[in-house]
């Protein structure tokens, strides 16, 4: 089981820890300009971050479907869940398209955007949209490779993708000047090289599947009614989780443009935490799939129980690392003085957090696997309320009380999906 995690773990970490590196680059390049660079690329990428998120059922609820469907050796269900979810993650990409000014106005509202950004924000957004086609399918076809255990696929297509992004991001901003417009284009042409990429790459590896495709199996209810219920409950589970950035972000936007510029490079810590755990997350998704599809309740819980193991090693170190090497980390995102004075003071919550968020992580990669997504949603909700809460009582300690709220809304997601397991176990829904 060990050498299983791994197998599916290391992949994922190496592919997720390449996302975070790609905003890690933006960041750096637009602190070398000014604050209001850095603080426009953060909530331009925020917003894109809160819009994929979002939608990231068309991932989760993939992967879980196909485990499943792997595990059961259902190859028509494999196959039909595949293009289920591509013809979906197509049609809200065109969708983004069409909607991308009033989803820019009310996401600058609800960020908190200042008209002292406005402009900087808005060449970002409404040029990296139109990567949103590519970008969600993307997404869709790498959920379904780890449903089909094949972590290499999408660690090949992310990487594929990142590096041809950072390199244009540091040609288009160095070599030609074009400041926030060059990251945003970097990112567009980036997504759609790596989609043909992973077009072509599925194709090869899986083409035969398609002697197993009839057309009336495609549209049989029950299967449609499954695929779209587990797929809205992600949604709305995602919603409050999203909601729940998007408040600490707009507290950070009042609280003033440095405070925005600190909070917006710790989050970039947080980030490369929570991509990094989430690689063993990933392969929960897919190992207690996998045994759910196969009703082998025994393996499910050695893989949930050492998926845990694995997971709070990877917290210790990176608790480690931010503990030892916090300074030196801030100086790579930003040669701001101030910011990174600011920032220092609120670095301890960067330890504490590795620490006391990942369970949080890994029960949602079990949960995914079991397409327990009723229950994932619920348990986000009590979580975002108990969350607001925590930071009404704790807001007169201003950015330490934000960040806290932020603490207790990753333990309380942990412990509520922890209990509902307990009570429940593989039967949970």
């Amino acid at each position: 089981m060990n050498k299983e995690i791994l197998r599916l773990a290391i992949p994922n970490v190496l592919s997720n820890i390449s996302i975070p590196l790609l905003s890690t680059v933006d960041t750096a390049l637009m602190g070398r300009f000014s604050e209001m660079h850095l603080g426009a690329v953060g909530l331009g990428a925020l917003l894109f971050n809160f819009l994929y998120w979002n939608l990231g059922f068309l991932r989760m609820g993939t992967t879980g479907m196909t485990a499943q469907a792997f595990g059961g050796n259902d190859k028509a269900k494999i196959l039909n869940t595949l293009l289920r979810s591509v013809l979906i993650a197509v049609l809200l990409g065109l969708l983004l398209l069409l909607l991308q000014k009033p989803i820019a106005t009310l996401g600058f509202s609800i960020l908190g955007v200042s008209e002292a950004n406005e402009s900087l924000v808005a060449n970002y957004f409404f040029i990296r949209v139109w990567a949103a086609p590519a970008t969600l399918a993307l997404v869709t076809l790498n959920g379904w490779c780890f449903g089909m255990q094949n972590a290499i696929f999408p660690l090949i297509f992310t990487l594929f993708a990142n590096l041809i992004n950072i390199a244009l991001s540091f040609f288009l901003v160095w070599q030609w000047n074009w400041e926030i417009e060059g990251v945003a284009w970097a990112t567009v042409i980036a997504q759609y090289a790596a989609l043909i990429l992973a077009v072509i790459m599925i194709i090869f590896k899986y083409g035969q599947l398609k002697i197993h495709f009839q057309r009336k199996l495609f549209w049989v209810k029950n299967e449609m009614l499954e695929f779209f219920s587990v797929n809205r409950d992600i949604f709305i589970r995602t919603l409050f989780l999203t909601a729940s950035f998007a408040f600490f972000y707009r507290q950070s936007s009042v609280a003033g443009a440095t405070i925005l510029a600190a909070n917006v490079i710790l989050m970039q810590f947080l980030n490369w935490m929570s991509y990094g755990i989430d690689g063993f997350a990933y392969a929960a998704e897919a190992l207690v799939g996998k045994y759910k599809g196969a009703n082998n309740l025994e393996q499910l819980k050695i893989a949930i129980r050492k998926s845990f193991i694995w997971s709070m090693i990877g917290a210790l170190v990176y608790a480690l690392v931010y503990g030892f090497s916090g300074d030196f980390l801030l100086h790579l995102f930003t040669d701001q003085t101030e910011v990174i004075l600011v920032a220092k003071d609120f670095m301890f919550w960067m330890i504490l957090l590795p620490l006391f968020a990942t369970p949080s992580y890994i029960w949602d990669g079990i949960y995914i696997g079991l397409t327990a997504s009723k229950a994932m949603r619920n348990s986000m909700a009590l979580s975002f309320l108990i969350f607001v809460v925590a930071w009404f009582f704790t807001r007169e300690f201003s950015n330490h009380g934000l960040w806290f709220s932020l603490l207790v809304l990753m333990i309380t997601r942990g412990l509520i999906q922890g209990f509902l397991y307990l009570k429940k176990g593989a039967e949970i829904n």
